[in-house]
């Protein structure tokens, strides 16, 4: 409703030509149209002749007045079509009247008239049988604008559909005395109310369901053509009962929608539509705010009473209302950003004025009676009412606004507010290489290229030269000369010679500091020549390092020092694992400060970890799981706003991000947001509906075709992971992860009914060397361990999980909840848990592997071997083999077992190498007298990581049993001096050199890691850094 307006602005309607009349009927000579607006005629056209191509021309027009407070206002233009009806004339007689039959109809909708002063459409007739190719054109105009640009851009514009009741009383019967009608109101402005009517349902006895998609109907009364009722392009497309907004949305409600859908129903499948002003939007989000469920009134009405009578005769009329019914729209959902249309199921109740006073705070000013009937009538309905209830009757109604209430923020503005919350980082400074890095690197270019020359004369001469004896010089010579035409007759003398070209540029550029022109020949071939012996030189050295026998390592990947931190973790040496992830850490790689935000996390230094995070948005803006640990820590650091932003930055970034949805919906229900909490779940079910049934569908075709499918099986979900924080063999990036679940397919693939909440939880953060899932309302929702998310979303993830799950609680619930206790050193908790999961499935490795750390931890060893051989032995491997076997080898170790510790740590070594896996492989060939193999074994570990003090121990007894004093005393030294600055560098950390979960040697081993060292210059192998 708008303000009332001094003049009423006369709407034209002139109707133009038509075309096609002959398809309605053949023998068609004279026509005229009839135009009715709001129940009345606005005239007919002149009598007009029908050519023989069946056109038509009526030049007719006429016009109604709008006035916003006439019969004719804002509110009746939005939901009532302009009607126009084709009559045919016929005459017998000049002297007699022309005979008028109606032929066929047609509607005009007037809503774009809203955004414009004239509106020209071809329309289709409608004949009562069919809709015809036939068409007129009808011109719709005002002389000035209804709406300003100001008002319409300011007000929203409101649809109800009410689709059908569903599962009605047993009473209602197919009477043509009988409507049955539904009604609510909608706030205008001031205290002004708009109610809305939806009358003259069809009762449809049982049967198939309505059919999908179906057109929306006019809130009109019965016309001539009942297909003119149509609104053009307005369908009512259904969709999956999870997606609604209502009621009897969940799973087992499945069955019995779907039941009541295909019995007795009433079906209106009306639209009725109403403008909303900018007053009318403020009263309309102000009353969502305060009643967040609106009454819907369905009731059954006799058409016996006649009139506005006396008031005798509005109590006859009043008697014959029956079925008195309400349900409730909870209309929050409209203030959710972005939401602009809800649609659902809604339970019928009795009406009764104390429960809607009890849901609006205020009685239903909707009145179907004027409550002065006898106390008989109203026993009566409220008898009739309880009906409702006890059949299950509920509403299935959509609620549609051309505009969302609250604006959602758009992805330009999101990125600007994350700008704003992290100033983006200064440019790295630009870096000249050094002349040492470019000599190195022409070093490699040479040893490529020799290597590529040697496999060349390989194929020309083959391998078994030396059985030949001497190669005498004219052999050589000739060989040469081959090797020469070959090189360059093939090209790849040209292709060898590019591959040195860049290094050698670059040695002229940052050796020789040359980077402009030589002012002479002379100057020129002065510095050829230098360069060329220079050249030379390096080329020798670098073919002389290819046939040494010990050559240089290369340093640990980056997984393996990821690795090497876990261990250190594990270890509680905080200071070493932190030392390795700053190792790890590279400028320019994001799942690197990923890794250490997560770890500052962990130990409560949230400050770093932010800043570590927003590092990682600086460096790719566009990387969701950043986005989604800047929000986890602004929670942790209590900034909610800050959070939000980066949660609805990363579902706008990403909107097919299952993460990114769930994360999110745990965050608004930490909020109390539980509307926006609910939609957000239910995007991520969706999505993961879609994902499922796209899987379904390949591995389907797969096996249509006798191949084994190579995409994952709906069981096996490919998950976003920073690290696998416990098998330890490589470093997965975030887009390849894959994680482990508990149950096992028979053909060896992990498996599970992917619902979970990867997190782990201590008293104030969050991680763990050990894999643990969640469910959230059956959606995948997988982050790496290391994601200390703050206890609060483990709370609500598990308490998701326990309300979701069918059957009772399952493995993997123990199992996390097992882990969480693990992590609060709960450990009788944590063994409540693991037996309920031994209980539940007693074939999953994961199970006896978490078993064996609980025994290990409390000290019972031989219970803790028992788990661990009995992971050992399955087909499967557990989720943290390389603490199994860790644990394992220190136990036999202890136990005087070398032979099985030295097995066990070489499946160790071959499934994720490291130190501490080489170490125990060295002490155990040590103890069983084997010195050369505990010398290569001590040796890698030494290579890996050349500042563990135990490494050096041990060397040093390895050399004094074969009587290398020097190297002995070497190897004691650096002991001793790594050992003192690991203390220094570390004085909190645990004395105990082997904590659990990280022992490689007898936990009676003789000294701890340190955090720095500098190798021997020893050049034997046991001194080799």
């Amino acid at each position: 409703a708008l303000p009332s307006m001094s003049q009423p602005i006369p709407v034209q309607i002139t109707v133009g030509n038509a075309q096609d009349l002959k398809t309605l009927k053949s023998n068609l000579l004279h026509t005229l149209v009839r135009v009715e607006y709001n129940g009345a005629v606005l005239g007919d056209s002149p009598k007009t002749n029908v050519l023989t191509d069946g056109t038509a021309e009526y030049d007719f027009s006429t016009s109604f007045e709008y006035c916003p407070d006439g019969p004719n206002s804002l509110d009746v233009l939005v939901q009532k079509p302009l009607l126009l009806t084709l009559l045919e004339v016929t005459s017998k007689d000049k002297k007699k009247t022309d005979k008028i039959a109606p032929l066929a109809q047609a509607v005009v909708d007037l809503l774009p008239l809203l955004q414009g002063t004239v509106l020209t459409i071809i329309v289709c007739w409608l004949d009562f049988i069919f809709v015809s190719q036939a068409g007129l054109e009808v011109t719709v105009s005002a002389k000035e604008l209804l709406l300003s640009a100001t008002q319409f851009s300011s007000g929203n514009l409101l649809s109800i559909t009410l689709e059908a009741a569903y599962s009605v009383p047993e009473a209602f019967t197919a009477d043509a005395q009988q409507n049955y009608m539904a009604c609510l109101q909608m706030p205008a402005a001031g205290e002004k109310e708009l109610p809305l009517l939806f009358k003259n349902g069809i009762l449809k006895a049982d049967g198939e369901k309505e059919p999908f998609p179906r057109p929306k109907n006019w809130p009109l009364g019965p016309i001539l053509a009942p297909d003119a009722l149509n609104i053009p392009d307005s369908f009512i497309v259904g969709g999956p009962y999870e997606d609604e907004d209502g009621e009897l949305n969940k799973s087992e409600d499945k069955e019995f929608r779907s039941q009541a859908e295909s019995a007795r129903r009433v079906v209106w499948d009306m639209e009725t539509r109403c403008f909303l002003d900018a007053d009318a939007v403020a009263v309309l989000q102000t009353r969502i705010a305060e009643c967040r469920h609106w009454p819907v009134e369905l009731c059954r009405m006799s058409s016996g009473g006649k009139g506005k009578g006396s008031k005798s005769d509005k109590k006859d009329e009043d008697k014959q209302i029956a079925f008195h019914g309400v349900a409730y729209v909870n209309m929050m959902h409209l203030l959710c950003p972005g939401v602009k249309q809800i649609r659902g199921a809604f339970r019928v109740f009795n009406y009764e004025d104390s429960e809607v006073f009890e849901k609006l705070l205020s009685p239903s000013k909707i009145q179907l009676s004027d409550g002065t009937g006898e106390s008989e009538n109203v026993t009566n309905l409220s008898l009739e009412g309880q009906q409702y209830s006890e059949a299950g009757t509920f509403l299935v109604m959509e609620i549609k606004l051309d505009r969302p209430l609250v604006p959602k923020r758009l992805r330009e503005e999101l990125v600007q507010r994350v700008k704003e919350l992290i100033p983006p980082r200064p440019a790295l400074a630009p870096r000249t290489e050094g002349a040492k890095k470019v000599v190195e690197n022409y070093h490699k270019r040479v040893t490529s290229v020799a290597v590529a020359i040697l496999e060349e004369y390989h194929e020309l001469f083959g391998k078994q030269l030396l059985d030949q004896g001497v190669m005498d010089h004219e052999t050589m010579e000739e060989q040469k000369r081959q090797l020469n035409y070959e090189l360059n007759t093939s090209g790849k003398y040209f292709a060898f010679k590019e591959q040195l070209k860049y290094s050698v540029v670059k040695i002229v550029r940052e050796k020789y500091l040359k980077t402009t022109a030589f002012e002479t020949k002379e100057q020129l071939q002065a510095f050829l020549s230098e360069l060329y012996v220079y050249l030379v030189d390096h080329m020798h050295m670098a073919l002389n390092k290819v046939g040494e026998a010990g050559v240089t390592r290369a340093m640990a990947s980056l997984w393996q020092l990821l690795l090497f931190a876990r261990e250190a973790e594990a270890n509680k040496d905080l200071k070493l694992a932190s030392l390795f992830y700053n190792q790890v850490m590279e400028p320019q790689i994001s799942p690197a400060w990923l890794d250490y935000g997560a770890f500052c996390l962990l130990y409560e230094d949230a400050t770093k970890a932010q800043e570590c995070f927003q590092q990682a948005v600086c460096l790719d803006p566009q990387h969701t799981q950043s986005l989604l640990l800047c929000g986890i820590v602004c929670v942790k650091l209590q900034t909610y706003e800050e959070a939000e932003i980066f949660f609805e930055d990363a579902c706008c970034l990403e909107p097919s991000s299952i993460i990114a949805w769930t994360l999110a919906g745990l965050f608004y229900e930490l909020q109390n947001n539980y509307i926006q909490a609910e939609r957000s779940f239910r995007e991520a079910k969706k999505l993961l509906r879609a994902k499922l049934e796209e899987e379904r569908r390949i591995l389907e075709a797969a096996e249509g075709e006798g191949k084994k499918p190579s995409s994952p099986s709906t069981e096996d979900l490919e998950v976003h992971l920073i690290s696998n924080p416990c098998s330890g063999q490589r470093h997965f990036p975030l887009d390849q992860g894959y994680l482990p679940l508990d149950q096992h397919s028979k053909d060896g693939k992990k498996k599970f009914p992917l619902c979970f909440l990867f997190v782990e939880v201590r008293e104030v953060s969050v991680s763990s060397p050990a894999l643990s899932c969640w469910a959230v309302h059956g959606v995948p929702a997988l982050l790496t361990t290391l994601c200390a998310v703050p206890p609060q979303f483990v709370h609500k993830a598990l308490a998701h999980e326990l309300l979701s799950l069918q059957g009772g609680p399952t493995c993997a619930y123990y199992l996390a909840l097992g882990w969480t206790y693990q992590l609060r050193e709960d450990l009788p908790r944590w063994e409540e848990c693991l037996l309920e999961a031994v209980r539940i499935d007693p074939l999953n490795p994961n199970v006896w592997a978490q078993k064996g750390h609980l025994c290990y931890l409390k000290k019972d060893f031989d219970k803790a071997k028992d788990c661990y051989e009995r992971v050992i032995s399955f087909e499967e491997d557990a989720a943290d083999m390389h603490f199994v076997y860790l644990r394992l080898g220190s136990i036999y170790l202890d136990e005087k077992e070398y032979g099985r510790a030295k097995h066990i740590y070489l499946l160790a070594c071959d499934n994720s190498a490291s130190c501490l896996t080489w170490l125990g492989v060295g002490i155990a060939c040590y103890r069983l007298g084997e010195m050369l193999e505990a010398e290569d074994a001590l040796s890698e570990a030494n290579a890996l990581n050349n500042t563990n003090a135990e490494v050096w121990g041990y060397l040093a007894l390895i050399c004094l049993q074969g009587g290398r004093e020097l190297e002995a005393e070497q190897c004691y030294k650096y002991t001793v001096k790594v050992r003192v600055r690991g203390l220094r560098a570390a004085p909190t950390a645990h004395p105990a050199p082997w904590p659990a979960g990280s022992a490689a040697v007898p936990r009676d081993g003789p000294c701890p890691a340190g955090v720095a060292a500098e190798p021997p210059n020893s050049q034997s192998r046991a001194a080799r850094p």
